[in-house]
Protein backbone atom coordinates (compact mmCIF):
# COMPACT_ATOMS: atom_id res chain seq x y z
CA UNK A 1 0.00 0.00 0.00
CA UNK A 2 1.33 3.43 -1.00
CA UNK A 3 0.40 6.77 0.57
CA UNK A 4 0.56 10.42 -0.41
CA UNK A 5 -0.19 13.60 1.52
CA UNK A 6 -2.78 15.72 -0.27
CA UNK A 7 -2.56 19.53 -0.50
CA UNK A 8 -4.99 19.94 2.41
CA UNK A 9 -2.90 17.66 4.64
CA UNK A 10 -5.06 14.53 4.38
CA UNK A 11 -3.47 11.15 3.66
CA UNK A 12 -4.63 9.13 0.66
CA UNK A 13 -3.64 5.47 0.40
CA UNK A 14 -3.58 3.61 -2.89
CA UNK A 15 -2.51 0.48 -4.70
CA UNK A 16 -0.71 0.63 -8.03
CA UNK A 17 0.38 -2.17 -10.31
CA UNK A 18 1.45 -2.37 -13.94
CA UNK A 19 4.07 -1.01 -16.34
CA UNK A 20 5.56 2.33 -15.18
CA UNK A 21 4.88 3.97 -18.52
CA UNK A 22 1.39 2.57 -18.91
CA UNK A 23 -1.73 4.70 -19.08
CA UNK A 24 -3.29 4.70 -15.59
CA UNK A 25 -6.64 3.01 -15.14
CA UNK A 26 -8.11 4.59 -12.01
CA UNK A 27 -10.52 2.15 -10.39
CA UNK A 28 -13.13 3.51 -7.97
CA UNK A 29 -14.20 0.82 -5.53
CA UNK A 30 -17.70 0.05 -4.28
CA UNK A 31 -19.41 0.88 -0.98
CA UNK A 32 -18.32 -0.15 1.59
CA UNK A 33 -14.85 -1.17 0.48
CA UNK A 34 -11.34 0.20 0.07
CA UNK A 35 -8.14 -0.34 -1.85
CA UNK A 36 -8.04 -4.13 -1.78
CA UNK A 37 -6.42 -6.08 -4.60
CA UNK A 38 -8.73 -8.31 -6.64
CA UNK A 39 -6.41 -10.24 -8.91
CA UNK A 40 -8.57 -10.54 -12.04
CA UNK A 41 -9.00 -6.75 -12.30
CA UNK A 42 -5.30 -5.98 -11.86
CA UNK A 43 -4.33 -8.78 -14.23
CA UNK A 44 -6.78 -7.54 -16.86
CA UNK A 45 -5.30 -4.04 -16.65
CA UNK A 46 -1.79 -5.41 -17.12
CA UNK A 47 -2.85 -7.49 -20.14
CA UNK A 48 -3.96 -4.22 -21.69
CA UNK A 49 -0.69 -2.47 -20.84
CA UNK A 50 -2.33 -0.27 -18.20
CA UNK A 51 -1.30 0.71 -14.68
CA UNK A 52 -4.21 0.01 -12.38
CA UNK A 53 -4.48 2.61 -9.61
CA UNK A 54 -7.00 2.14 -6.80
CA UNK A 55 -7.26 4.57 -3.89
CA UNK A 56 -9.25 4.12 -0.70
CA UNK A 57 -11.78 6.92 -0.56
CA UNK A 58 -11.54 9.22 2.48
CA UNK A 59 -12.40 7.45 5.73
CA UNK A 60 -11.60 3.95 4.48
CA UNK A 61 -8.47 2.12 5.59
CA UNK A 62 -5.51 4.47 5.83
CA UNK A 63 -7.14 7.38 3.96
CA UNK A 64 -7.99 10.29 6.23
CA UNK A 65 -11.70 11.01 6.73
CA UNK A 66 -13.12 14.00 4.88
CA UNK A 67 -16.37 14.90 6.67
CA UNK A 68 -18.94 16.51 4.40
CA UNK A 69 -17.20 15.41 1.23
CA UNK A 70 -19.19 15.43 -1.99
CA UNK A 71 -18.83 13.03 -4.89
CA UNK A 72 -17.14 15.83 -6.84
CA UNK A 73 -14.27 15.99 -4.34
CA UNK A 74 -12.83 12.77 -5.76
CA UNK A 75 -11.66 14.71 -8.82
CA UNK A 76 -9.16 16.83 -6.89
CA UNK A 77 -7.92 13.80 -4.94
CA UNK A 78 -7.46 11.85 -8.17
CA UNK A 79 -5.66 14.74 -9.85
CA UNK A 80 -3.27 15.05 -6.90
CA UNK A 81 -2.59 11.30 -6.98
CA UNK A 82 -1.89 11.37 -10.71
CA UNK A 83 0.39 14.39 -10.26
CA UNK A 84 2.42 12.36 -7.78
CA UNK A 85 2.70 9.59 -10.35
CA UNK A 86 3.68 11.96 -13.15
CA UNK A 87 0.66 10.92 -15.23
CA UNK A 88 -0.88 13.43 -17.60
CA UNK A 89 -3.86 11.34 -18.72
CA UNK A 90 -5.92 8.44 -17.41
CA UNK A 91 -9.02 6.35 -17.94
CA UNK A 92 -11.36 5.41 -15.13
CA UNK A 93 -13.85 2.73 -14.13
CA UNK A 94 -16.26 2.98 -11.20
CA UNK A 95 -18.01 -0.10 -9.87
CA UNK A 96 -21.19 0.25 -7.80
CA UNK A 97 -20.61 3.08 -5.31
CA UNK A 98 -17.56 3.96 -7.38
CA UNK A 99 -19.74 4.75 -10.38
CA UNK A 100 -20.58 8.35 -9.41
CA UNK A 101 -16.91 8.97 -8.66
CA UNK A 102 -15.88 7.85 -12.15
CA UNK A 103 -18.54 10.18 -13.55
CA UNK A 104 -17.12 13.03 -11.44
CA UNK A 105 -13.67 12.48 -12.90
CA UNK A 106 -15.10 12.45 -16.42
CA UNK A 107 -17.01 15.68 -15.81
CA UNK A 108 -14.46 17.64 -13.80
CA UNK A 109 -11.11 16.56 -15.30
CA UNK A 110 -11.71 17.08 -19.03
CA UNK A 111 -8.59 16.76 -21.11
CA UNK A 112 -7.00 14.63 -18.43
CA UNK A 113 -9.64 11.92 -18.10
CA UNK A 114 -9.86 10.51 -21.61
CA UNK A 115 -12.49 7.81 -21.06
CA UNK A 116 -14.73 6.41 -18.35
CA UNK A 117 -17.06 3.55 -17.55
CA UNK A 118 -19.60 3.12 -14.79
CA UNK A 119 -20.39 -0.50 -13.89
CA UNK A 120 -23.58 -1.03 -11.88
CA UNK A 121 -23.23 2.54 -10.64
CA UNK A 122 -25.88 4.44 -8.73
CA UNK A 123 -27.79 7.37 -10.20
CA UNK A 124 -28.28 10.71 -8.42
CA UNK A 125 -30.67 10.52 -5.48
CA UNK A 126 -32.71 13.45 -6.81
CA UNK A 127 -32.92 12.03 -10.34
CA UNK A 128 -36.22 13.07 -11.89
CA UNK A 129 -38.47 10.18 -12.78
CA UNK A 130 -36.46 7.63 -10.78
CA UNK A 131 -37.73 5.85 -7.68
CA UNK A 132 -34.25 5.55 -6.20
CA UNK A 133 -34.91 2.73 -3.71
CA UNK A 134 -37.28 0.66 -5.86
CA UNK A 135 -35.85 -2.77 -6.65
CA UNK A 136 -33.07 -2.65 -4.05
CA UNK A 137 -32.59 -5.51 -1.61
CA UNK A 138 -33.97 -5.04 1.89
CA UNK A 139 -30.57 -4.27 3.41
CA UNK A 140 -29.90 -1.35 1.07
CA UNK A 141 -33.39 0.05 1.56
CA UNK A 142 -32.87 0.08 5.33
CA UNK A 143 -29.41 1.63 4.98
CA UNK A 144 -30.43 4.47 2.73
CA UNK A 145 -33.58 5.18 4.67
CA UNK A 146 -31.30 5.67 7.67
CA UNK A 147 -29.03 7.92 5.59
CA UNK A 148 -31.99 10.01 4.48
CA UNK A 149 -33.02 10.42 8.13
CA UNK A 150 -29.70 12.04 9.04
CA UNK A 151 -26.22 11.46 10.40
CA UNK A 152 -27.25 10.06 13.79
CA UNK A 153 -29.67 7.41 12.46
CA UNK A 154 -27.09 6.44 9.82
CA UNK A 155 -24.30 6.18 12.41
CA UNK A 156 -26.46 3.92 14.55
CA UNK A 157 -27.35 1.72 11.58
CA UNK A 158 -23.80 1.38 10.25
CA UNK A 159 -22.31 0.81 13.69
CA UNK A 160 -24.78 -2.00 14.20
CA UNK A 161 -23.67 -3.60 10.94
CA UNK A 162 -19.93 -3.04 11.28
CA UNK A 163 -19.27 -5.60 14.02
CA UNK A 164 -20.48 -8.55 11.97
CA UNK A 165 -18.88 -7.25 8.78
CA UNK A 166 -15.49 -6.95 10.49
CA UNK A 167 -15.48 -10.73 10.90
CA UNK A 168 -17.07 -11.85 7.62
CA UNK A 169 -15.39 -14.69 5.72
CA UNK A 170 -15.82 -16.04 2.21
CA UNK A 171 -18.17 -18.71 3.57
CA UNK A 172 -20.33 -15.97 5.12
CA UNK A 173 -20.72 -13.77 2.05
CA UNK A 174 -24.10 -15.09 0.86
CA UNK A 175 -25.60 -14.74 4.33
CA UNK A 176 -23.97 -11.34 4.91
CA UNK A 177 -25.31 -9.86 1.66
CA UNK A 178 -28.73 -11.46 2.14
CA UNK A 179 -31.47 -10.04 -0.08
CA UNK A 180 -28.89 -8.04 -2.06
CA UNK A 181 -27.73 -11.08 -4.02
CA UNK A 182 -29.67 -12.31 -7.01
CA UNK A 183 -29.28 -15.94 -8.05
CA UNK A 184 -26.90 -15.01 -10.85
CA UNK A 185 -24.71 -13.16 -8.35
CA UNK A 186 -24.65 -16.12 -5.98
CA UNK A 187 -23.44 -18.28 -8.86
CA UNK A 188 -20.71 -15.72 -9.63
CA UNK A 189 -19.03 -16.21 -6.24
CA UNK A 190 -16.24 -18.36 -7.64
CA UNK A 191 -12.61 -17.88 -8.65
CA UNK A 192 -11.75 -15.85 -5.57
CA UNK A 193 -14.61 -13.34 -5.79
CA UNK A 194 -16.12 -14.44 -2.46
CA UNK A 195 -12.68 -14.12 -0.80
CA UNK A 196 -12.25 -10.65 -2.28
CA UNK A 197 -15.69 -9.49 -1.14
CA UNK A 198 -15.05 -10.76 2.38
CA UNK A 199 -11.61 -9.13 2.53
CA UNK A 200 -12.79 -5.81 1.10
CA UNK A 201 -15.78 -5.76 3.45
CA UNK A 202 -13.58 -6.38 6.48
CA UNK A 203 -11.17 -3.70 5.30
CA UNK A 204 -14.01 -1.23 4.73
CA UNK A 205 -14.76 -1.11 8.46
CA UNK A 206 -11.21 -1.70 9.74
CA UNK A 207 -10.81 2.01 10.55
CA UNK A 208 -14.42 2.52 11.62
CA UNK A 209 -17.46 3.63 9.65
CA UNK A 210 -16.32 7.09 8.51
CA UNK A 211 -15.74 6.14 4.87
CA UNK A 212 -19.00 4.22 4.61
CA UNK A 213 -20.95 7.05 6.24
CA UNK A 214 -19.35 9.68 4.01
CA UNK A 215 -20.12 7.63 0.89
CA UNK A 216 -23.79 7.18 1.80
CA UNK A 217 -24.31 10.85 2.64
CA UNK A 218 -22.51 11.93 -0.54
CA UNK A 219 -24.74 9.74 -2.71
CA UNK A 220 -27.87 11.34 -1.29
CA UNK A 221 -26.58 14.93 -1.44
CA UNK A 222 -25.90 17.12 -4.48
CA UNK A 223 -22.98 15.46 -6.27
CA UNK A 224 -21.32 18.80 -7.02
CA UNK A 225 -21.30 18.48 -10.81
CA UNK A 226 -23.79 17.92 -13.59
CA UNK A 227 -23.84 14.97 -15.95
CA UNK A 228 -24.29 17.41 -18.84
CA UNK A 229 -20.67 18.49 -18.30
CA UNK A 230 -19.35 15.09 -19.44
CA UNK A 231 -17.74 15.25 -22.85
CA UNK A 232 -15.39 12.26 -22.83
CA UNK A 233 -16.23 8.79 -24.19
CA UNK A 234 -18.20 6.97 -21.52
CA UNK A 235 -19.94 3.62 -21.19
CA UNK A 236 -22.76 2.64 -18.85
CA UNK A 237 -22.82 -1.06 -17.87
CA UNK A 238 -25.78 -2.49 -15.96
CA UNK A 239 -27.09 -5.96 -15.18
CA UNK A 240 -30.84 -6.47 -15.19
CA UNK A 241 -30.57 -8.99 -12.30
CA UNK A 242 -28.94 -6.47 -9.96
CA UNK A 243 -30.47 -6.12 -6.48
CA UNK A 244 -27.78 -3.84 -5.04
CA UNK A 245 -28.10 -1.13 -7.68
CA UNK A 246 -31.36 -1.79 -9.52
CA UNK A 247 -31.41 -1.74 -13.31
CA UNK A 248 -33.56 1.39 -13.27
CA UNK A 249 -30.44 3.29 -12.17
CA UNK A 250 -28.55 2.11 -15.23
CA UNK A 251 -31.49 2.92 -17.47
CA UNK A 252 -31.68 6.44 -16.03
CA UNK A 253 -27.96 7.03 -16.51
CA UNK A 254 -28.19 5.65 -20.05
CA UNK A 255 -30.64 8.43 -20.90
CA UNK A 256 -28.92 11.26 -19.03
CA UNK A 257 -25.16 10.83 -19.53
CA UNK A 258 -24.35 12.66 -22.79
CA UNK A 259 -23.17 10.37 -25.54
CA UNK A 260 -23.05 7.29 -23.31
CA UNK A 261 -22.55 3.92 -24.93
CA UNK A 262 -25.00 1.66 -23.12
CA UNK A 263 -24.55 -2.01 -22.21
CA UNK A 264 -27.65 -3.42 -20.51
CA UNK A 265 -27.16 -7.13 -19.80
CA UNK A 266 -30.40 -9.08 -19.13
CA UNK A 267 -28.60 -12.10 -17.65
CA UNK A 268 -26.12 -10.29 -15.38
CA UNK A 269 -26.33 -9.05 -11.82
CA UNK A 270 -24.17 -6.79 -9.67
CA UNK A 271 -21.22 -9.09 -9.02
CA UNK A 272 -21.37 -11.14 -12.21
CA UNK A 273 -21.07 -8.02 -14.35
CA UNK A 274 -17.54 -7.29 -13.15
CA UNK A 275 -16.41 -10.85 -13.98
CA UNK A 276 -16.05 -9.82 -17.63
CA UNK A 277 -13.67 -6.96 -16.87
CA UNK A 278 -11.64 -7.62 -20.01
CA UNK A 279 -14.66 -6.70 -22.13
CA UNK A 280 -15.20 -3.50 -20.15
CA UNK A 281 -11.57 -2.47 -20.60
CA UNK A 282 -11.52 -3.46 -24.28
CA UNK A 283 -14.54 -1.26 -24.89
CA UNK A 284 -13.06 1.62 -22.91
CA UNK A 285 -9.78 1.62 -24.80
CA UNK A 286 -11.49 1.31 -28.18
CA UNK A 287 -13.02 4.77 -27.74
CA UNK A 288 -10.13 6.86 -26.47
CA UNK A 289 -7.40 8.94 -28.04
CA UNK A 290 -4.37 10.08 -26.02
Amino acid sequence: MERIVLPDGRTLEYLIEGPPGGLPLVLHHGTPSGAVRYGPLFESAQRHGLRLVEASRPGYGGSSPHPGRRVADVAADTAALLDSLGAAHFVTVGWSGGGPHALACAALLPGRCVGAATVAGVAPYDAKGLDWLAGMGDENIAEFQAAAAGVQPLDKFLTGMAGDLSRVTADDVVAAFGDLLSEVDKRALTGGLADYLAESTRYAVSAGIAGWREDDLAFLADWGFTLADIRVPIAVWQGEQDRMVPPTHGHWLAHHVPGAEVHLSPDEGHLSLIADFDRIVDNLLAHIAV
